[in-house]
């Protein structure tokens, strides 16, 4: 597999865990009456998952991009 995929597929997976530890605070914490609407309403676990799944991808492609941001940064001769 070459190593970009391998970069990306890593990203992706630190992305999701990221995104679950995020949407679980934002409901632990009660933000703007999650956790009631969340709890209360039939179904809520819908909405649960598309927050994280949202997050996921946001939290997924921020990883990546720092990641390919850090590639170029080496200690080379060049380099401060």
């Amino acid at each position: 597999m070459p190593a970009l995929v391998r970069l990306y597929i890593r990203s992706a997976v630190l992305g999701t865990l990221l995104a679950a530890v995020f949407t679980a605070l934002l409901i632990g914490f009660d933000v703007a009456g999650l956790r009631h609407l969340v709890t209360t309403v039939r179904g809520g676990w819908i909405a649960v998952g598309m927050m994280i799944l949202a997050n996921a991808v946001v939290f997924g492609g921020v990883q990546f991009a720092i990641a390919l941001a850090r590639i170029g940064e080496g200690s080379g001769p060049d380099q401060p």
